[in-house]
């Protein structure tokens, strides 16, 4: 299948490899990852970066290469029961920065017929995450525009 927003094809990924437990060399307790993502939550890291710094940093030395693997639960899960969750899903709020750094460019370059369109891609998908997440995660009366983008993201730092 072709991509959404070009005609080409992409690559596939790679897959995590099947594996049902963590490795015996990575023993941590689970208590300590938790507290170790809520730290890291506390800091102001994404649960994307949360992962990456404890399969590269680990918690006290030793490297957790899968959170749900070592404590049952998701990053995002461990977050939401220790309230330290974000108000808005981590791709949506990327989503809004760079449409609303798209928007600021375009204010001072019109001519910029690229980056027009790279907007109207962003807010296209904008549009359609909110249309997933409503309801669950967001507002049912939430709608999408640029305003709203600018409030939900200084209030989000």
């Amino acid at each position: 299948m072709a991509r959404m927003h070009t005609r080409r094809r992409g690559s596939s990924g790679s897959d995590n490899p099947a594996a049902d437990e963590p490795p015996e060399w990575s023993d941590v307790d689970a208590d300590d990852i938790e507290a170790r993502v809520v730290e890291l939550a506390e800091q102001g890291h994404d649960p994307s970066v949360i992962g990456l710094k404890l399969r590269d940093e680990g918690v006290k030395g030793t490297p957790v290469p899968n959170v749900k693997l070592a404590t049952g639960k998701k990053v995002t899960e461990i977050l939401e029961e220790h309230d330290a969750a974000n108000d808005l899903p981590e791709d949506l709020r990327n989503l809004m920065a760079r449409a609303v750094r798209l928007r600021e460019h375009m204010e001072e370059n019109q001519q910029d017929a690229q980056n027009k369109r790279a907007l109207q891609n962003t807010e296209s998908k904008i549009r359609r995450l909110v249309d997933y997440y409503r309801g669950d995660e967001l507002d049912e009366e939430f709608t999408y525009s640029y305003d709203v983008a600018v409030d939900l993201l200084e209030d989000d730092r």
